[in-house]
């Protein structure tokens, strides 16, 4: 995919404090964290796919996941602008509560409709001499991050405007509305670079086309 769960955490500081319930639990264990490092019991990150870009919470925060270093431990930064920038320590603490929750879902269904908003069916690969246009053929997959990053983010409030808490079903529809509009702009500005030749080398340019995200 094009984002994780760390791009969406960038646009929303509390999504996976708030809304976790229309996501996926991947962890909820007992844990401590020291210098950075986060260590648990009873849990195998490596086992269930835990990796970095993923976001792990504990005290009221949420935080990145930046490398796996063990079944057991992971490294944890602050969020950071961007997934290049320098790792800035999660606070330590003593044995407190910690989980992961996912949004992976509602990015791959951004992924699959962007692919098909350029012309890409997903999951379909060039056998070796064919020269079939696939994912592996967008030279600049990177353009597309906030893309998708934005389309999950009004997938996540526009269902969480619906089975949202008593009162807040209004501030999630409202959010749902926003993000909705902003992916429809960044959808006008990217320009996908597309190698159709298989040499390398970008020699087409494809805007996604329109396609209306609606509420599932």
């Amino acid at each position: 995919m094009f984002a994780s769960d760390r791009d969406l955490l960038m646009y929303e500081p509390r999504l996976f404090l708030d809304t976790v319930w229309v996501g996926q639990r991947q962890v909820s264990a007992s844990g401590i964290v020291v210098s950075g490092v986060l260590v648990v019991s009873g849990v195998t990150f490596m086992t269930i796919g835990i990796g970095a870009g993923q976001v792990v919470t504990y005290k009221d925060a949420a935080y990145e996941v930046v490398q796996v270093l063990g079944e057991t431990q992971l490294g944890l930064s602050l969020p950071r602008a961007s997934a290049d920038d320098p790792v800035i320590l999660a606070p330590d603490s003593a044995s407190t509560t910690v989980q992961i929750y996912t949004f992976r879902h509602q990015l791959l269904i951004v992924h699959e409709q962007i692919l098909r908003m350029i012309g890409i069916e997903p999951d379909v690969e060039a056998e070796p001499g064919e020269s079939i246009v696939s994912e592996s053929s967008i030279i600049n997959p990177t353009a597309l991050r906030r893309l998708e990053a934005l389309g999950a983010l009004h997938l996540i409030y526009a269902a969480a405007s619906v089975a949202g808490p008593l009162g807040e079903g209004s501030v999630y529809a409202d959010k749902a509305a926003m993000y909705r509009e902003r992916f429809a702009a960044e959808r006008e500005r990217v320009n996908v670079l597309i190698d159709t030749d298989g040499d390398g080398r970008a020699d087409a340019a494809r805007r996604p086309t329109v396609m209306h995200l609606v509420r599932g």
